[in-house]
């Protein structure tokens, strides 16, 4: 018996989006408000202020301190989280759906009516801080912030979404004041739902809500990123070197993101893909191996990381190196292909059997289409996808002066073998 489920939208007068998918076989729902805003659309002297935002908004309303927020999320058993993101933000909870009215009551009241106390941000200040050690303190973290820092340089995508030590140090109420109010306009604004949830009943709750935000004008402008070729190498005293390599990748509106996705998994996205196999599995020289896709708007980026020890860093690019070259070669059979659509198509499934899952796709879709796009429909442009799609992709993403590499631990750049970054299939 196949599940039920129906989709809905309604758009407020001043553009504030209200979207559920109905899922009657389920006890639970799924709420988010998501805004439209992230670490990309900041000032380089406020950077690590939409993070900043995301935490004050769970510190105190005109109506609940940060405590009561807290005991009254966990009083309906609320599974509670936010995150920050290069694009966007969110505030989600899944509970059950008795629940719903209290839930949307909390995270409208903190959406609406946070109060930006000078004293709770001294504490969060502290706490974000913290976290920012604690990224600088994990190499495998911190080689991520290091390699976007560098490859998106000059751009506010290369930059922390938590800011560094200087920038949350310096950001006090006034800056968040002025950024909230530029940049978490009602046009900006989705409340998603996904679960046993009623659209109409949704709509009549948070619809006096929120048509009461006023549209403001914006500063908010974002640019196209341009990706560069560089290596950094940063000595650290580590027992490892860490390693972040990677080229532009298409972007989430691109019809080649599906193509991307089946040669991350081919590449290195599973415990079967060729660089777990080779580098791992086959020749131990690390532990840990993978490449994943960061996908944006207007860019994206497909990555590969490892860590290994001093010895092992050449030979290990080199099997990197040497993966990329067969495939770019054409060394790649179709039934290759087919059993990473079959990983993906299955990964696609499964995820739609949480709530959490189908608000956020239904939320993203949102967010970069503008549409609501089924499962099956990402099911039948995966299974579109040809082996020549992905040599193609792996050739444009893999380009001789299009790679870069950052690397983190006990080496010197003058000690690393750089041709290991040429690409030429030849």
């Amino acid at each position: 018996m196949k599940a039920w489920t129906m989709f809905n939208k309604t758009v407020l007068d001043n553009g504030v989006r209200i979207i559920s998918e109905r899922l009657d076989h389920l006890r639970s729902v799924s709420l988010s408000i998501w805004v439209n805003t992230g670490s990309r659309d900041e000032e380089k002297e406020k950077n690590g202020i939409t993070h900043f935002v995301e935490h004050m908004l769970f510190r105190g309303t005109r109506n609940r301190t940060g405590l009561e927020i807290a005991k009254e999320l966990d009083a309906i058993g609320g599974l509670s989280n936010a995150f920050t993101g290069k694009e966007h933000t969110c505030f989600h909870a899944r509970v059950l759906d008795k629940h719903f009215r209290p839930l949307a009551e909390i995270l409208s009241d903190i959406y609406l009516n946070s109060i930006f106390a000078p004293e709770d941000m001294e504490r969060e200040r502290q706490v974000i801080l913290q976290e920012v050690n604690m990224v600088e303190d994990t190499p495998d973290d911190n080689i991520h912030v290091l390699f976007n820092r560098e490859f998106w340089r000059d751009h506010p995508m290369g930059m922390s979404i938590l800011g560094t030590g200087e920038t949350v140090s310096a950001i006090d109420k006034k800056d968040i004041m002025k950024y909230f109010g530029e940049c978490y306009g009602p046009e900006r604004v989705l409340i998603v739902a996904a679960g046993n949830v009623d659209h109409e009943e949704m709509v009549s709750y948070f619809r006096p809500l929120f048509e009461t935000l006023e549209e403001r004008a914006s500063d908010c402008k974002r640019r196209v990123p341009l990706s560069r070729d560089t290596v950094s190498v940063y000595f650290k005293d580590l027992e490892q070197v860490h390693l972040c390599l990677g080229g532009e990748a298409p972007s989430l509106r691109s019809d080649d993101r599906y193509t991307c996705a089946i040669l991350n998994t081919l590449l290195g996205g599973n415990m079967s893909s060729r660089l777990f196999q080779e580098i791992r599995e086959k020749k131990g020289l690390a532990y840990c191996v993978y490449s994943y896709v960061s996908s944006y708007i207007d860019t994206g980026l497909l990555g590969i990381y490892m860590a290994t020890d001093r010895e092992s860093v050449d030979p290990a690019l080199e099997t990197v190196q040497h993966e990329i070259k067969k495939i770019k070669r054409g060394e790649l059979a179709s039934a290759e292909v087919d059993a990473a659509k079959e990983h993906l198509m299955g990964g696609v499934y499964l995820a739609s059997e949480s709530s959490d899952n189908r608000m956020m796709r239904v939320a993203k879709n949102e967010l970069i289409f503008e549409r609501y796009i089924s499962s099956e429909e990402l099911v039948s442009s995966l299974a579109k996808v040809s082996v020549d799609d992905v040599i193609e992709v792996a050739d444009r993403i893999f380009q001789d002066g299009g790679v870069s590499l950052a690397a983190l631990g006990p080496l010197k750049e003058e000690e690393l073998d750089k041709s290991t970054l040429q690409f030429d299939s030849h």
